[in-house]
């Protein structure tokens, strides 16, 4: 049987209390570490995650803007998980300060306190609007996942490994369109789209949190992993939807009107998860794409290998605009079989 490289270690999670920093604590919780440290800036989320946990997690108020809390939270901490961020681009367009303290300045504080704790690993959960980004939030991402490379660069081969992951659209996440567009066709229309013609990358919760997992102990140091998923237009989500829950909320589907109401500040008609750039100096893999560091100087000597899995080059970017997304059909099969619509 193979070594469980996550028993023993102390765990430090970085917005807990969000969608995908839960998730991330109860599927880490369930690998046996020693201890997880969960920190968040949202009292009431801290409060009510305490009901939840055993006594080896540890949840504590704390923003990854108060760097010398973040450092006394992380002393002793072998793995460092930093999920904190703002992520709805329309609200960083409006506070684009607040989207860089936190999301920028607060990226660093957690590299830092992971230097200073001489943590084995740092991860950091990026998005696909850190590529070619147009908003505020994807310019901060960006800037995000390049420090964290330039961070094990300066490193050397000493503690930490540091490395990023790069989401799709986590669909059912907090702030995501999917319980948006439930409470449009509960109040019976119209429900709104940007553009007909806009696609995304999709993936579950569990797929999102499967990513991180993997990605922390394959990393070699500075690489961006990415996992293929589906793509699908935001316009056939929005009628897969109506199909599926007019009927429960007592409507007609066909009475349910889908609206284009135009482009938002920022926003992209479609979505990049490895852009031209990128695809020279990325791998591929069965299931994940691996963006390797730009800086080859420092990593020319860097094997890179993952889970024994043999590489291939990348033959082209990804992009949602160049995969072909889901039928309709399959969409609504999609969103039943991971229980996407449930409970809205």
């Amino acid at each position: 049987m193979a070594e469980n490289p996550w028993a023993g270690k102390k765990v430090m999670i970085t917005g807990a209390c969000g969608t995908v920093g839960k998730e991330l604590l109860h599927q880490i919780l369930a690998l046996g570490p020693a201890e997880i440290v969960g920190i968040d800036n949202n009292e009431a989320g801290i409060f009510y995650l305490r009901q939840e946990v055993p006594d080896n997690v540890h949840l504590y108020i704390c923003d990854v803007r108060d760097r010398d809390r973040l450092f006394l939270r992380a002393h002793g901490v072998d793995i460092v998980m930093h999920a904190a961020a703002y992520k709805n681009a329309p609200v960083c367009e409006d506070s684009p300060m607040e989207a860089v303290q936190n999301n920028i300045l607060g990226t660093q504080n957690v590299i830092d306190a992971g230097i200073a704790a001489n943590a084995e690993r740092v991860l950091f959960n990026s998005t696909d609007k850190a590529v070619n980004p147009t908003s505020v939030m994807g310019t901060t991402k960006l800037m995000c996942e390049r420090l964290i490379t330039a961070a094990n660069a300066q490193r050397r081969g000493k503690r930490p490994i540091l490395a990023s992951s790069r989401f799709g659209n986590v669909l059912g996440s907090r702030g995501s369109v999917i319980p948006v567009f439930a409470n449009q066709i509960r109040a019976g229309g119209p429900v709104t789209l940007t553009d007909p013609d806009m696609t995304r990358f999709i993936m579950t919760l569990s797929q999102a949190v499967q990513l991180v997992v993997d990605a922390v102990f394959w990393a070699q140091g500075g690489e961006v992993f990415v996992t293929k998923m589906p793509v699908i237009r935001i316009e056939d989500l929005a009628i897969a939807m109506v199909e599926e829950l007019a009927p429960e909320f007592g409507h007609d589907a066909a009475s349910i009107e889908v609206r284009v109401t135009g482009h938002r500040p920022a926003e992209k008609i479609y979505e990049e998860l490895v852009n031209e750039e990128e695809v020279r100096r990325t791998i591929e893999l069965e299931k994940h794409f691996v963006v390797l560091p730009a800086l080859e100087a420092v990593y020319q000597e860097t094997i890179h290998e993952y889970a024994g899995q043999v590489p291939a080059k990348a033959s082209a970017a990804y992009n949602s605009s160049l995969q072909t997304p889901m039928s309709r059909e399959e969409l609504r099969g999609y969103l039943r079989d991971n229980g996407l619509l449930d409970g809205l």
